[in-house]
């Protein structure tokens, strides 16, 4: 009968064959041996699962890296680890027209890809709280005594030194500022104040501060950082994740050659206060311009710009549109508003030969104030007396023509150039004035429907002004709003309602308008994003230094010693081995003796042959 052999290079006492015909003699062999192959298949198992747990829980890890990073932001609100090395500090100064206000930012080392932006939030101390501080007056109110400069926003930098560990002053870098207040001033005066805070803050601190970390930004460099800052807290400068779905086909500025990338679409800001209006987004394709006029206006209302560390990764391009509009803020708008019908009201009463609006008993009837509301406006020693009516479409009809809209294609307010929006793929955040008027009395703040929104401010003008007093008493509406907010509600929600859809030409049916206080229940400001520019280039460090470790110990991030499961898999293996390798000698030992007892007696048994054989 056949027989079929199986043998290893494995010790003499593991060869065992397999006959066709009765059992396997694998069972004739050692209850040893089978023990021995048990263990060595549970070595080989544990090796196995040991690789699959550690490719499960790696691969869990990278997976899960990005949304722990994007909960951090949402829920970050620990105090900042300041004994831990790792941890990196940037201090902005916001000089703005009112007031000065530090802000304390902070990030961890940078996790070594030169295509991942730094994670940087803001410091926050023991009791949990922002590192901010604020002081008055404006930084313009020096612009006569420049020499004082450096003594008024010493208390802020004095306050940032006591929360920034010291040894990491020198590291940490400093920019300090300027808005609206210092753009107004003359250049001589701007650049007395900034020369003055250059000499005298390095004698009084270790920060990192060169020329170029103090400066007077422009109205379009505070829109991008604006922009910046809200993108990055919404996570969207991260990389694509398998469910996303809001993606945009982005054309690389400077590139035009070169294949389009797919990347998370960004999300469009519009900022409405009390003196301006503010609206900035990407444009993800390069634009075509109406006329060379055109064109011109657009190159100072375009910013291309490069998040990245690395200028060579086209990732973290962005090309926006950032517009400023002065006097569209909602009190500029009020007043603009009451300077007109004053003028015409006179001009009209001239006329006519009438004294409407001039007397208590005839008063000039606003369809912009809430029924029967009373109100005077006080121009050149003359008072005009208002009383309203409470019609919010003829409101509307009225503000139209201080959109001041041209027939000129991609034109916005003032007839300012636009760059096409893609409704359909879009999503705006409304700031300020644009919250305020959707949540404080109306309370529909976050999403926007711009049918319901009317609905609700139609019904709030008509409601008379005892009854809006009444319910304010009662504290029907948010705990900050006023009477101020009671009164011109009427007025403001047809301002924001006008230059939205009529100055912005954004469709009525639009529904991805987001107004909103904060993000994450986070105030965002323009200094976030500020920083984020500016520091974009320390990445280069640690990826340098990384290179470097990496090169002269590449083996030790991939060694398996240092994964515990491997470790002890490997350790086992070893042990195993040895154990086979002392009970295989001892076999040899004991068979020894046998064998030489059996030689001697075959030698025995042959010799009286030899004997009898000679004799004969």
């Amino acid at each position: 009968m056949g027989r079929i052999g199986i043998s290893c290079l494995f010790p003499a006492s593991w060869h065992f064959s397999i006959s066709p015909v009765g059992c396997p003699r694998i069972l004739n062999t050692s209850l040893r041996q089978i023990i021995v192959l048990s263990i060595l298949a549970a070595s080989v198992s544990l090796l196995y699962f040991s690789v699959i747990i550690i490719r499960n829980k790696y691969g869990r890890l990278s997976r899960d890296k990005k949304l722990q990073r994007y909960l951090a932001r949402v829920t970050d609100i620990e105090a900042t680890d300041t004994s831990n090395p790792n941890v990196n500090y940037g201090i902005v100064v916001d000089c703005g027209s009112s007031g000065s206000r530090i802000f304390v930012y902070c990030w961890p080392r940078h996790n070594g890809n030169p295509r991942d932006l730094l994670d940087i939030r803001q410091m926050r101390d023991k009791n949990r709280k922002p590192v901010v501080m604020k002081i008055k007056p404006g930084i313009s109110e020096f612009a006569t005594s420049p020499e004082k400069v450096s003594d008024y926003i010493s208390p802020l930098l004095k306050f940032a030194a006591e929360h920034v560990p010291r040894e990491k002053h020198k590291e940490t870098p400093l920019y300090i500022l300027c808005t609206a207040g210092m753009r107004v001033l003359p250049e001589s005066q701007q650049k007395a104040i900034l020369e003055d805070l250059l000499t005298d803050i390095p004698v009084h601190f270790d920060f990192l501060f060169s020329d170029s970390h103090a400066e007077v930004i422009s109205g379009k460099q505070e829109g991008v950082y604006a922009w910046i800052g809200i993108n990055f807290v919404l996570g969207r400068f991260e990389h694509i994740e398998e469910d996303d779905e809001a993606l945009v086909e982005v054309s690389i500025p400077g590139s035009e050659n070169s294949q389009a990338i797919i990347r998370k679409r960004t999300a469009g800001i519009l900022d409405m206060g009390g003196v301006s209006t503010q609206i900035a987004y990407e444009v993800p394709e390069t634009v075509s311009f109406a006329s060379s006029q055109q064109e011109e206006v657009a190159k100072n209302l375009l910013a291309e710009f490069n998040l990245g560390c690395d200028v060579h990764h086209t990732e973290h391009v962005y090309r926006v549109y950032v517009a400023t509009f002065l006097g569209f803020g909602g009190n500029a708008a009020r007043q603009r508003y009451e300077d007109r019908i004053f003028a015409n009201t006179v001009q009209k009463n001239r006329l006519l030969g009438k004294q409407n609006g001039l007397t208590p008993d005839a008063p000039y009837l606003d369809p912009c104030l809430p029924l029967d509301i009373k109100d005077e406006i006080q121009q050149n020693g003359q008072t005009m007396y208002l009383r309203g009516t409470g019609d919010f479409d003829l409101c509307r009809e009225m503000l139209q023509p201080f959109m001041n809209k041209t027939n000129e294609t991609q034109t916005s307010l003032n007839g300012v150039y636009q760059p096409p929006i893609h409704f359909q793929n879009s999503e705006f955040y409304g700031f300020s004035e644009f919250y305020y008027c959707t949540e404080d009395v109306l309370r529909m703040g976050g999403d926007y429907n711009a049918a319901k929104f009317t609905k609700a401010a139609k019904d709030y003008c008509a409601t008379k002004w005892s009854i809006l007093r009444d319910r304010f008493d009662r504290g029907l509406y948010a705990s900050h709003a006023d009477l101020h907010r009671l009164k011109y509600q009427c007025f403001k929600s047809a301002w924001m309602f006008e230059v939205f859809h009529e100055g912005f030409s954004f469709p009525v049916g639009y529904k991805n308008l987001k107004t909103a206080l904060q993000v994450y229940d986070k105030e965002v400001q323009w200094t976030l994003g500020a920083i984020l520019y500016r520091t974009r280039f320390l990445p280069l460090r640690d990826i340098q230094q990384d290179v470097f470790r990496a090169s002269h110990a590449h083996w030790r991030g991939v060694s398996f010693v240092y994964n515990h499961y491997l470790f002890s898999g490997c350790f086992l293996v070893v042990l195993l081995s040895i154990l086979l390798y002392l009970l295989r000698l001892r076999r040899i030992h004991r068979r020894s003796p046998r064998h030489s007892s059996a030689t001697a007696l075959w030698m025995e048994e042959g010799l009286p042959s030899q004997k009898v054989a000679g004799t004969l």
